[in-house]
């Protein structure tokens, strides 16, 4: 009955991670309300938009256009399908956890939809050393490592979601719930595979340094906020993405 069940909630919750992480026209009857235990696909969905974001960048590379502006476009590619919901989430909590002085204040600016000079240093520094890793992987022709990257890069938040209590008590991290630990472990896994099956054994140490961005995201959200946002799953996803990149280049 079990396997059943598994079986009968694959796609919906394959599509419910498309729904949820970016910005794909996709009917709200072919997922249904966003499930806190559909976590463990949410490697497939960084890695589906890696999978445009590289097609993209290829695409332009033969058509002879240098390593720098094909990571920029892999870079443009992968903000369009996510409608930047992560890079937001970078920005509000280096604003909030830095600019704020106690946990409301800090959770009152991370709601704030405008951007401070914390939160624009952040962004575009973690950009910046994406762009950097990128622009050697795809001079010599490592798609796999960008693949690899865009599939691990998800499980943080699966992982935070499932470890830590909700500090706010509301918004989208909130309304999801929290994954039960078989999900997040599900995610690692998968987006392990995912990895490895993309780049091969460069994804273990591509691994390790998700998992200390993971900890290091997570000792400083439960510090400042007594737990995990919408925000910091975000901050999460931008962070482990650019350590995955940087350890692959």
């Amino acid at each position: 009955m079990r396997k059943r069940d598994m079986a009968e909630r694959l796609i919906p919750d394959l599509l419910s991670g498309f729904a949820l992480l970016t910005r794909l026209p996709l009917p709200a009857a072919a997922h249904g309300a966003p499930r806190a235990d559909a976590a463990w696909g949410w490697p497939v969905v960084g890695f589906a938009v890696a999978l445009v974001a590289v097609l993209v960048a290829a695409g332009a590379q033969a058509a002879g256009a240098t390593p720098g502006v094909c990571a920029v476009l892999a870079l443009m590619v992968a903000a369009t399908l996510t409608g930047g919901l992560h890079e937001d989430g970078l920005a509000d909590c280096a604003d909030g956890f830095f600019g704020g002085r106690d946990k409301a204040r800090r959770l009152e600016i991370m709601k704030d939809s405008s951007i401070g000079s914390y939160g624009a240093l952040a962004l575009g520094l973690v950009v910046l050393l994406r762009w950097t890793a990128l622009v050697p992987l795809i001079a010599g022709g490592h798609w796999g490592a960008v693949l690899a990257a865009g599939s691990l890069s998800r499980v943080p938040m699966a992982a935070l979601m499932a470890g830590m209590g909700n500090a706010r008590g509301g918004g989208l991290s909130a309304a999801v719930g929290r994954p039960s630990v078989e999900a997040a472990t599900g995610a690692a896994a998968l987006g392990l595979v995912l990895a490895i099956l993309s780049a091969g054994w460069v994804a273990l140490p591509m691994a390790c340094a998700v998992a200390a961005v993971t900890l290091a995201v997570g000792a400083v959200a439960q510090a400042k906020i007594g737990g995990q946002t919408g925000d910091v799953l975000g901050a999460s996803q931008q962070l482990a993405v650019a350590a995955a990149l940087a350890v692959a280049s």
